[in-house]
């Protein structure tokens, strides 16, 4: 627990975006100052610029077992999703073209299907159980003769179910079909084979790890031809044209390589804190419903509805008394609407209006964790309707 002049500061909002460590900020130094050259440039300073990309591209590829060519990098997580998406539907004109999704999927994949739709691509969104898991078997019956790729993301932005990718994607190679994967909340935090998984396309972005904002991947199998997203000059192998982000890149690489190396140590921990916050909330707090499932969930995820409350106003005592969370997803703070995962998990509009994410990282402690419930329990008996 930091100590302020203004009381305690406790981070529990990691899933937005994690704290850099200093080994990231040290690793992007060089060049922001001394080693400031264009990469794509062939004189031998701007080298030093293009062995960091392939440093950082080496990382990367070794903490999900792909080759460094099959990693290109983005401007983060969304564009990755929309690049899978469009770039595979593209390819057939977006005609006589089929993909398969659930009604769980960050926003970055939902709102670039009804896109998609109305160039006349078609979408299944497939339901999940009230934990917020697909089912195979509905995978499997939604093939269709043109079903060109299954998106589902590989562990839930809000609710922290992780998804069964393994099958779904055995299930696509067995047909034939792509699939890719939005596994930004993934990476880094959970083990991720794109081997195993049998996926051909997968998103993640650097902020979710430590490193800097602005800057993600994507991983396409090799042998695989897609179309590019961004359009200009020969960048990333001619697929994804722009100057690239050399210092986010070197950055991004650093996190990677933390977060790889320590992943399994960190899970542990982290999900100790996870358990412990679940079990205190369930044991203490009425009326508390956990969202997600209690296994099958990242390391630092917990979600719950609060009956009588509302999430903004939870959020702001929160932060009036030094703790940081979050009403759902970072990316639809301010949204009127209820949180379309909650809803599909068969939350009712009261619910989910009622509920909070909390998401925890190696910095956080027990007694962070225990304050933060007390906090919680004093808000919820002086404030609930």
């Amino acid at each position: 627990m930091i100590m302020r002049e203004e009381g305690p500061f406790i981070y529990l909002d990691n899933a937005a975006t994690a704290p850099m460590p200093g080994e990231v900020r040290e690793a992007m130094e060089p060049y922001l100052n001394e080693k400031y050259g264009n990469p794509s440039a062939v004189y031998r300073f701007a080298g030093e610029s293009m062995k960091a990309v392939r440093h950082s591209r080496d990382i990367i590829a070794g903490v999900i077992g792909a080759l460094p060519e099959e990693i290109y990098f983005t401007s983060g997580g969304t564009e990755s999703d929309n690049w899978a998406l469009f770039s595979v539907c593209e390819a057939r004109g977006f005609t006589d073209c089929h993909i398969i999704t659930t009604q769980i999927e960050h926003h970055a994949i939902i709102n670039t299907c009804k896109r998609l739709e109305r160039l006349g691509v078609k979408v299944t969104y497939l339901p999940v159980s009230p934990d917020g898991l697909v089912d195979l078997e509905d995978v499997q019956k939604a093939i269709l003769p043109d079903t060109v790729l299954i998106s589902v993301m590989m562990a839930n932005n809000e609710i922290g179910t992780i998804e069964p990718v393994n099958e779904i994607g055995k299930i696509a190679r067995e047909q034939n079909i792509l699939f890719h994967t939005d596994a930004v909340q993934a990476f880094g935090h959970i083990p991720v084979d794109v081997t195993g998984m049998n996926v051909d396309l997968l998103s993640a972005s650097a902020h979710k790890i430590g490193g800097p904002k602005g800057i993600g991947f994507m991983y396409v199998r090799k042998g695989l031809d897609i179309y590019p997203f961004m359009h200009g000059g020969r960048q990333e192998r001619g697929r994804r044209s722009g100057t690239l982000n050399v210092p986010g890149i070197a950055g991004f690489g650093a996190a990677a390589e933390i977060a790889g190396r320590n992943l399994e140590e960190d899970a542990r921990y982290v999900s100790s804190l996870r358990d412990h916050m679940i079990s205190r909330i369930c044991a203490e707090i009425p009326d508390a419903k956990l969202n997600g499932d209690l296994s099958k969930r990242l390391p630092g995820n917990v979600s719950f509805c609060f009956k009588g409350m509302e999430s903004e106003t939870m959020v702001i005592l929160l932060d009036r008394a030094g703790i940081c969370a979050s009403g759902g997803s970072a990316c639809s703070s301010g949204a009127t609407e209820p949180s379309h995962v909650l809803l599909a998990i068969g939350r009712t509009v009261d619910e989910a209006n009622g509920s909070l994410r909390f998401s925890m990282d190696k910095q956080n402690t027990i007694e962070e964790i225990d304050h933060t419930v007390d906090t919680i329990k004093t808000i919820i008996n002086e404030h609930r309707i």
